[in-house]
């Protein structure tokens, strides 16, 4: 092995050390936040390691907040939101990509123009929406308000990825008399599964992150989900930070977990359809 090739190799690796250090200093200084004192965090300042001797006396602030519930009701967003967006996604991505019809340049463009506004544009007249509909207070109202926002995403990165797929595949498949819904369901879609992993990420972190519609449409605090639940930590005279620090960090370590294992097929998935051959 050449000297160049060596030193290009300690480079990368330590170019990739840096970026893990990077991405992985935050959690830590929240792990190491949740277990400080008030007087380290207030007072002498906090100290680079864990205080583990904390660890009781903050699973003794934890156990006293329905965190689980409220994780369990942001999964419920999150995978509700995930998905009714693929479902929808992959059938409007498959008739912008593949039919003709009049107005599709309008519906393209009217998906797109949904990304411009701000979900507190539509909060009001959503909360009017809600109350007619019964959906006031009701986990699956916020799914279909989520998935409102993250079916264009879905659409277009679909849209995408079946643009790249040559139509001479569905044309043989049709000449055997395979109908138009098994065209899509057995050879369409097993072949974006990349981007529909994608599609499915960022979805799932549109539903997980919810805050805004889930602090106004749900009053019931069993209902709320765990950024809504993180939020009302915060006091008027005091916020107990290493319980919020502490939550915080159980909140996204699914999303983490969730993204470590998708990560691959998600870039893949990205970048699908931006070539062509």
């Amino acid at each position: 092995m050449t000297a160049s090739r060596v030193t290009s190799r300690v480079f990368r690796g330590l170019v990739i050390l840096i970026l893990v250090v990077c991405a992985g200093f935050p959690v830590y200084w929240m792990l190491n936040t949740a277990l400080s004192t008030n007087e380290h965090l207030y007072g002498t300042g906090q100290k680079l390691w864990p205080q583990l001797q904390q660890i009781p006396v903050l699973m003794g602030q934890v156990a006293d907040v329905p965190l689980l519930a409220w994780m369990g009701n942001s999964l419920v967003v999150a995978v509700g939101t995930t998905v009714v967006s693929l479902l929808l996604g992959c059938l409007a991505g498959y008739a912008l990509s593949r039919f003709r019809f009049r107005g599709k340049g309008v519906v393209a463009a009217l998906l797109f123009v949904t990304q411009v506004l701000p979900e507190a544009l539509v909060l009001v007249p959503l909360y009017a929406l809600f109350i007619s509909l019964g959906l006031l207070n009701n986990l699956w109202g916020l799914v279909l308000a989520n998935a409102g926002f993250a079916l264009p995403v879905a659409t277009f990165v679909l849209k995408g990825a079946i643009d790249a797929i040559p139509k001479e595949i569905e044309e043989s498949a049709a000449i055997d008399g395979a109908p138009r819904a098994s065209v899509l369901t057995m050879i369409v879609l097993p072949l974006i599964m990349p981007s529909i992993a994608a599609a499915a990420v960022m979805s799932f972190f549109s539903g997980w992150n919810e805050f805004l519609f889930a602090n106004t449409f749900l009053l019931d605090k069993a209902l709320w989900p765990a950024s809504v639940g993180l939020a009302s930590f915060i006091g008027q005279y005091d916020t107990p930070l290493p319980a919020v620090m502490a939550s915080a960090l159980l909140f996204s370590v699914p999303a983490i977990v969730f993204f470590l294992i998708v990560q691959r097929k998600m870039v893949s998935g990205l970048t699908a359809g931006a070539v062509k051959g």
